[in-house]
């Protein structure tokens, strides 16, 4: 037998007995579909073969472990892509919400293309028999479910339409995936998304990478066009929301650059900008550090801008507090820490002006003498700390893990950073005055040092990083006394 023939077999034993919720038809019959789905978008045995077993684990007496053994590590690996965590003794329909949210952050993980194909097979063939149902039964279909709200399924749906679209929107299974939502769900997705459509494609191989955040990269593609390439995490909903805060914010009469188009690059998305010999001003400080102050004013001048300017839809920014508490959550600090710093964003008052969110020179570019900045994902409506901390923590505060990671960031040497950072600060502020200066500085740190232990503990501490952290706890532990 081949690895398929095996499969089928394996899964129809397995499945014995078992019926679905909705039509009562024998279970075999779904994954049987998924693997037909599946044989219409690659030839790949393994991947056609884990859509039959894809629900062994989930829904029999299976392992992981035997499927490992039987049909071996990828096809495994596929098969754990689509099995939800178990939570022994809570009810399914109490977990189901979070349940999903952890599956979908294993498909977003994720970079094999099999696996997209798989929930995307697996997910078509549950839309098929749910609309099918949803024709005969209305909305009392919802009532058979372990989830009763329609909105999110629909929800969990889209998001799954979103991750996969860039590298399976040409497919006819995706564009039947929109199809049926948009029968369940009419408006969910333009109807252009059931048709053919293909991103221009482009290679920044060789290009010069001008700088990196937290969403991607940003390179010089020629003399007159600059690409932001997202990492793969990043939808093209992501992109295009970008792009519609950019367009938002342009139209409030601050100085940003307009994306004309949405690119391929590799397997992710990328925006194309038009700055005609542009530089970032960290390129220039790089080339002409006596000239940093200059630079710094330029900075602040943007800051003020932004921090003056109201929004007309308060419903487009969200509020930067939630992004202050994300920065307290990740941070790891204790309890009586943690209970007080939220205590301070609670205490903020409600916000009028926009704040940038990732405010640095690597965002900003001069072009025809005109400074312009092109992130804008993290705009939002805040107090001005938000951005004051920003500067601090990229321009100072990486120097408390490592000064290298300033140079690598910035371009710029770590005491050039602080001395911009410094200069910034007197302009924005307008002031000489030592202890002034020292009160926004102290605020600005206390931030910064919250986002710096966040981000480290993205990954287990190594002996160096843990005393990094316990110095960086003593110094917020300080700053709030």
């Amino acid at each position: 037998m081949n690895l398929l023939e095996e499969a089928i077999i394996y899964s129809t034993v397995m499945h014995q007995g078992k019926i679905r919720k909705i039509n009562r038809s024998p279970y075999i019959l779904h994954p049987l579909e998924v693997a037909q789905i599946l044989s219409a978008m690659t030839d790949d045995m393994e991947i056609i073969s884990a859509g039959v077993l894809h629900d062994i684990v989930e829904d029999t007496d299976g392992t992981l472990s035997e499927i490992k053994k039987r049909f071996g590590e990828r096809v495994a690996m596929l098969v754990d892509s689509e099995t939800e965590n178990e939570y022994i003794g809570e009810d399914r329909a109490a977990s189901w919400q979070k349940r999903k949210e952890e599956s979908l952050e294993k498909l977003k993980a994720s970079t094999d293309v099999g696996v997209k194909m798989l929930w995307l097979a697996d997910k078509l063939s549950n839309l098929r028999s749910l609309a099918g149902a949803y024709g005969e039964m209305g909305d009392k279909v919802w009532e058979h479910l372990h989830q009763k709200d329609p909105e999110v399924h629909l929800w969990y749906y889209k998001t799954i339409a979103e991750i996969i679209e860039m590298q399976l929107n040409k497919t006819g299974a995706y564009k039947e995936y929109i199809d049926r939502i948009n029968y369940i769900w009419p408006g969910s997705f333009d109807t252009s998304k059931t048709k053919y459509k293909e991103y221009r494609e482009i290679d920044v191989t060789g290009c010069e990478r001008l700088g990196k955040g937290a969403k991607g990269e940003v390179y010089r593609y020629d003399d007159e066009l600059i690409v932001k390439v997202y990492n793969e995490k990043n939808t093209y909903k992501d992109v295009e929301r970008e792009i519609a805060l950019a367009r938002s914010v342009f139209v409030l009469g601050l100085p940003t650059a307009i994306s004309f188009g949405i690119v391929s690059v590799g397997k992710g998305y990328g925006a194309m900008f038009e700055l005609i010999d542009a530089k970032t001003i960290s390129e220039l400080i790089a080339k002409s550090p006596e000239h940093t102050d200059y630079y710094a004013g330029m900075m602040s001048d943007i800051a003020m801008q932004i921090h003056s300017t109201s929004p007309d839809d308060d419903k487009l920014f969200p509020k930067a507090s939630s992004y202050m508490e994300n920065w307290v959550r990740r941070a790891g600090l204790e309890k009586e820490l943690e209970s007080r710093l939220l205590e301070i964003i609670a205490a903020l008052p409600e916000p009028e002006y926009l704040v940038h969110g990732d405010l640095h020179t690597g965002n900003v570019f001069l072009s025809n003498n005109e400074p312009l900045f092109i992130d804008v994902d993290r705009m939002s409506v805040g107090d001005p700390i938000v951005d004051l901390s920003s500067m601090y923590l990229f321009y100072v505060g990486y120097a408390e893990r490592d000064p290298k990671i300033i140079e690598d960031f910035m371009g710029i040497s770590a005491k050039t950073a602080s001395d911009f950072y410094h200069s910034f600060i007197r302009h924005y502020l307008h002031t000489d005055d030592e202890a002034e200066l020292d009160k926004v500085n102290r605020k600005a740190a206390l931030w910064a040092y919250v986002r710096l232990l966040g981000q480290m503990r993205k990954k287990p501490l190594s002996d160096s990083d843990r005393a990094v952290a316990e110095r960086l706890t003593d110094k917020i532990r300080s700053l709030l006394d």
